[in-house]
């Protein structure tokens, strides 16, 4: 288990902090650390890369090793780079410590123990003399804790039309040589189960606008906060109501939260702006932008006469649907199964890059060590037996032919 311990620590110990909209910067933050490191050990090994530049300064890495048996399919591993900030974390977040059989730290378990296990299962399936019944093209990738525009760059790489194409693209789209992946399996921490289908969500900003003044005049201006109070008590009513809404899903029932308020500059002086996060969640088939426009529509319902400002969404994306093919979910349980482990095809109320990829043709499944209970906590951990067990898992799906549909699963339900 050595390499695997050392590849995760190597990962936790270069941050890659996602500012999350935030205006900050400094060492931490971003994911170059990561890329680099990638770009490095793929080199060393020989393995074929590429990178896919996102943002300034935030690359996509894309690897490929090629299947050893004729007309093989292609199968994308995707594991994003960003973890949430380190604030506030009871352990240090950026030296990854061992103990009892878990490695702490930001980013352990969501989801740099799934690339882990991810980049092991890489090199053992490079060096193996075992066929590879697929080849396997990684990619990690940025910026999925707050807009999934990593996940959405690689999905260009398949692109047909013209109009479609990034200049930039081009040498992860020759990596890919422009065929679409017949599946991906996304890396997330589902304690070796399979999530076969999650929520989507939408996000966006609402700017509630005033007029500012001197509060000793505060009738001279329009306080910006008490329609944002008004806006508050209808965002908090309608989470109420959805809640109810098919609470018997497999998902849970769709959700909405208002995540952050920001107003006001001086208790002297009359607001003339409040801004709100909102995350609306939405279900396996829902709507992102109907469900987008019932809670606008509450809003102003609740707010006649304010004057307010709803931002595009910095984030959108449907849900993850179990219609699609099943193969690959059917050949990890088979392979947990051999391994002695008991995997089930489960759902989950969060989203991962599966959902991006489903809507543009792939079939996903989302699968990885570690727990959804650990992911973004205050000493975030992951068993490392867990990871050690996801990369033999990943290996064993390659390895044999179950998830080429040459061989019948032995999964029947």
């Amino acid at each position: 288990m050595t390499d695997l311990i050392s590849t995760l620590a190597d990962l936790v110990r270069r941050p890659s902090v996602n500012p999350m909209g935030r205006d900050v910067s400094g060492p931490e933050y971003l994911e170059g650390r990561v890329t680099d490191y990638l770009v490095q050990r793929f080199s060393a090994a020989g393995i074929p890369w590429a990178k896919q530049q996102v943002a300034p300064g935030r690359d996509n890495v894309i690897a490929r090793v090629e299947a050893t048996v004729p007309n093989a399919r292609i199968v994308l591993w995707d594991a994003h780079q960003d973890t949430v900030p380190g604030d506030g974390m009871t352990v240090e977040p950026f030296a990854p410590l061992v103990r009892d059989g878990r490695l702490y730290g930001r980013g352990a378990c969501d989801v740099k123990g799934g690339m882990a296990a991810m980049l092991v299962a890489i090199d053992r399936l490079w060096v193996s003399r075992q066929p590879r019944h697929a080849t396997v093209v990684f990619s990690a990738t940025i910026n999925e804790e707050f807009g999934f525009t990593g996940v959405k760059a690689i999905t260009r790489l398949w692109a047909t039309a013209a109009d479609e194409r990034v200049t930039g693209d081009a040498p992860a789209r020759a990596l890919l040589a422009g065929q679409r992946p017949a599946a991906a399996i996304v890396a997330e921490p589902t304690e070796l189960d399979v999530v076969t289908q999650h929520k989507g969500a939408v996000r966006w900003r609402v700017r509630i606008h005033g007029r500012a003044c001197h509060s000793a005049f505060p009738e001279r201006g329009d306080n910006a906060i008490y329609p944002t109070g008004r806006a508050i008590l209808a965002i908090e009513q309608l989470a109420r109501e959805l809640l109810r809404r098919h609470p018997d899903h497999p998902c849970g029932p769709p959700t909405l939260s208002l995540g952050t308020v920001h107003g006001g500059s001086g208790v002297n002086l009359v607001p003339d702006l409040v801004v709100l996060e909102i995350d609306r969640r939405v279900m396996p088939g829902e709507s992102p932008q109907e469900a987008r426009e019932e809670v606008i529509r509450r809003i102003a319902e609740a707010t006649p006469g304010a004057r307010i400002d709803h931002d595009e969404p910095f984030l959108e994306s449907v849900g993850l649907s179990d219609e699609a093919s099943q193969s690959w979910a059917e050949a990890i349980v088979v392979a947990g199964r051999r391994m002695g482990h008991a995997p089930q095809c489960v759902a989950a109320r969060y989203g991962t890059n599966a959902s991006v990829l489903a809507s543009a043709g792939v079939p996903s499944v989302v699968f990885g060590p570690g727990s959804i209970a650990q992911a973004h906590t205050a000493d975030e951990w992951i068993a490392l037996d867990q990871v050690a067990a996801a990369a033999v898992i990943l290996v064993d799906c390659v390895a044999t032919p179950v998830a080429t549909g040459t061989q019948k699963s032995a999964v029947t339900s």
